[in-house]
C-alpha cells in the first residue's frame, strides 16, 4: 500500500484558494452537521443527504427504512428537495474520521497543481463534473440500491485523472510499509497513480463477482470520477502552462 504524503509544487504560481475552501467546507459540514455521525441528529443527516441510488432513478425520497437485498433495513430519512440535489451534497459529507481524512490528505496533495494548471473558477467547474460522474458511475452500476454513498473521493478521483495526464514525472513523496515499519520514498506520480486506479479498477471487479451490495467503498464512483478527470483535462487545462516537470527524470 502506498500512502502520499506530498508532491513537487516547483512552479506552482498561484494559492490554491478553490483547494483550500472545498477542505474547509468539508470539515465544517463534517464538524457541524455530521457531528461525527456520533449522534442521532448526525447521523439523520448523514442518510438524509447521502446519495440513495434508488432515489435518483425513481425520483423519490425514501423517508423509513428500506430493506435490501441482504442485510438489515437500511436507515431513510428525508433529503432535499428536489432529491437530486443529494448528488451535490453528498460531495462535501463523509462517514468517518478516517474517510474525511484520507479524501482530504489527496485533495490538498494533489488539488494544487491541477488548480494552478486550471485557474481557481475552472478548477471548481472541473471538481464539481467529476464528483457528478462519480456519482452517475455508482448509480448506473447499482441503479436500485437503497445504501446511501458519500464522500468527496469521486470528485478527488478526477483530480488524480488530470494530475496523471498533466504531471505524470512529479515526485511524489510515499509512505511505503515494511512490515511495521514505515519507509519514505519518492516516486514519479504515474506509478503512484498508477498504482491506484490498478486498485481500485481491481477491488470494483472482485466486489461485483461477490454482489457486494450492501455498503463498503464505492469503488466505480472512483472509477468513473478517475475516467472523467482524464478527459476533462484536455478541455480545462492550459495549454500555455508547462505539462511537465523535473524533465531530467
Amino acid at each position: 500500500m502506498l500512502i502520499p504524503i506530498g508532491d513537487d509544487n516547483q512552479g506552482r504560481n498561484t494559492t490554491p484558494f478553490v483547494v483550500y475552501l472545498i477542505i474547509a467546507i468539508n470539515i465544517f459540514v463534517f464538524v457541524v452537521f455530521q457531528q461525527f455521525t456520533s449522534t442521532e441528529a448526525g447521523a439523520e443527516f448523514t442518510y438524509a443527504y447521502s446519495v440513495v441510488p434508488y432515489e435518483i432513478t425513481h425520483g423519490v425520497d425514501l423517508t423509513t427504512p428500506v430493506r435490501g437485498p441482504s442485510g438489515p433495513p437500511v436507515p431513510q430519512f428525508p433529503g432535499p428537495s428536489p432529491i437530486w440535489l443529494t448528488l451535490l451534497t453528498s460531495m462535501f459529507m463523509h462517514g468517518s474520521l478516517m474517510h474525511i481524512l484520507g479524501n482530504m490528505l489527496y485533495l490538498w496533495i494533489f488539488g494544487d497543481n491541477i488548480e494552478d494548471n486550471f485557474g481557481h473558477s475552472r478548477f471548481a467547474v472541473f471538481y464539481l463534473i467529476c464528483g457528478l460522474v462519480a456519482s452517475f458511475s455508482q448509480i448506473y452500476v447499482s441503479p436500485n440500491s437503497v445504501v446511501p454513498s458519500l464522500g468527496a473521493s469521486g470528485a478527488i478521483a478526477g483530480v488524480l485523472g488530470a494530475y496523471l495526464i498533466l504531471f505524470p514525472r512529479n515526485r511524489v513523496r510515499t509512505l511505503l510499509p515494511l512490515g511495521i515499519i514505515f519507509t519514505t520514498v519518492e516516486l514519479p506520480a504515474v506509478v503512484v497513480l498508477g498504482f491506484w486506479i490498478v486498485i481500485q479498477i481491481f477491488s470494483q471487479y472482485t466486489s461485483s463477482v461477490r454482489h457486494e451490495g450492501q455498503g463498503g467503498v464505492a469503488y466505480m464512483a472512483h472509477i468513473g470520477g478517475f475516467a472523467a478527470g482524464l478527459v476533462l483535462c484536455f478541455l480545462f487545462r492550459r495549454r500555455t502552462r508547462a505539462l511537465y516537470r523535473n524533465p531530467e527524470y
